[in-house]
């Protein structure tokens, strides 16, 4: 038997570390530097930031997902995933420790199929914590179905001319380069029309017409770019891995996020639970601690279940990635987490809520932050209902139909199959009696 559900010493001696250093160094930024995470570091706050940074480095847990090449440690999905635990808890912990979304998947598809100029010329900056980027694939009229996408590149002798529309492009007005995702045949099946390009920013014709909000942020001042593509001209060696390679790189990019974003949810809940358990043990009412009511004690019972079973699950999923090397061969449990994401968080931040009564709905605790989260985390990297399929497709392949007009399961049938298979008994059995 190989399971096992142990952390090794060593490992968990740095998971305790990055607990109480998030906690006592990191979780402050959240309250000191406000949604200023992605905005690039300069005078004072990368005074504050720069020797966090440097202590995680010293601590061996910068970059952890990525190997020793890429200035990573190396540790895979499952370390990953144990310490995005932790992370999750915070906004500015997974910038401190050079694992923030989308810069995360973004390094690892340019590690991936990036050319050795491309690796120096945006992955180094992007691995040392420098830069940011941004993922440019999504369309306004074209929602979660990419063969809808209408932005061109056409080649021009020795470069390409970008023409279209992206939205949603998180993180674009403070990152240095682009990822867009372009059709470069449309003469051919969109699966295979399809490329990458590597932007810089700046480039001419790249046009940021608005920064979209999330809700209760204020119009125009959000982080998610509508980006229009008016002849920007790019040499054609800013192609990422291939002319027509686009979908390959992207479920590269979108299977390593989707199950990152899974893992820090967990921090995410886990501290909403840590929330609704304090609160319980520390209010009365009519004559009890709220500890003492029985619909709280459901809550509190539901809301741990939830996460646990979530938890191992996810656990599992980055086990895999690890095995295989195959996020393919992953896809079905990868789009399950997504699937789950979302509700788990959702249902015990609202429990957490509710225990606090009003102080709960109020911007003085951060429910509400999270329940919006959630209807975040069901929509980003693909919407829930579209990952319920794929995971339904991916489960019925391991089935067949039956081949009789009746279940396989059918009793009758099965009744009969049984009395033949130990006819020489039941006949003793008979005569006996």
């Amino acid at each position: 038997m190989a399971w096992d559900f142990e952390t090794d010493p060593e490992y968990q001696q740095k998971l305790d570390w990055a607990d109480k250093f998030v906690r006592e160094e990191v979780e402050p930024l959240d309250l000191a530097f406000p949604h200023l995470q992605f905005v690039p570091l300069e005078g004072k706050r990368r005074e504050a930031i720069d020797p966090l940074k440097e202590e995680v480095r010293r601590q061996g847990l910068w970059a952890t997902h990525l190997g020793p090449d890429l200035g990573g440690q190396g540790y895979g999905q499952l370390k990953l995933a144990l310490l995005n635990e932790i992370l999750g808890r915070s906004s500015w912990a997974p910038i401190v420790f050079g694992c923030q979304a989308p810069d995360t998947g973004n390094a690892e598809i340019i590690a991936h199929y990036g050319t050795p100029e491309q690796k120096e010329r945006y992955l180094r900056p992007l691995l040392d914590g420098e830069c940011f980027s941004s993922y440019s694939m999504t369309e306004p009229h074209a929602g979660a179905d990419p063969t809808l996408f209408k932005t061109r590149a056409e080649r021009d002798g020795d470069e390409w001319v970008i023409n279209g529309w992206k939205f949603f492009s998180s993180n674009a007005r403070t990152a240095e380069f682009l990822i867009v995702m372009v059709v470069t045949n449309p003469d051919v099946n969109p699966y295979k029309g399809m490329s990458m390009f590597l932007v810089p920013t700046n480039t001419p014709g790249v046009e940021i017409v608005r920064n979209v909000g999330l809700y209760g942020e204020p119009l125009n001042d959000g982080s998610h770019a509508l980006i229009h593509y008016e002849d920007v001209h790019v040499p054609a060696e800013a192609l990422l891995g291939g002319e027509g390679q686009a979908f390959a790189i992207a479920q590269t990019r979108l299977g390593g996020g989707r199950i990152h974003h899974a893992m820090r949810t967990i921090g995410q809940a886990q501290k909403a639970i840590d929330m609704m358990c304090e609160r319980v043990l520390s209010r009365e009412t009519a004559g009890s601690l709220l500890a003492d009511k029985q619909f709280v004690q459901g809550y509190i019972a539901d809301s741990y279940a939830q996460l646990i079973q979530f938890r191992l699950f996810v656990l599992y999923t980055a086990w895999e990635i690890d095995k295989y090397s195959d996020y393919k061969r992953v896809r079905k449990d990868i789009a399950t987490a997504k699937v789950v994401m979302p509700t788990v968080l959702h249902d015990i931040a609202w429990r957490a809520m509710q225990v606090h009564g009003a102080l709960g709905t109020t911007n003085e605790m951060p429910f509400f932050t999270m329940i919006h989260g959630a209807g975040v985390m069901g929509l980003a990297d693909g919407p829930t209902e579209v990952h319920k399929i794929t995971v339904a497709r991916q489960v019925l392949r391991d089935y067949k139909p039956s081949d009789d007009i009746w279940p396989t399961q059918w009793i009758p049938k099965k009744l009969e199959a049984a009395k033949a298979k130990f006819a020489e008994y039941l006949e003793l059995e008979v005569g006996n009696q």
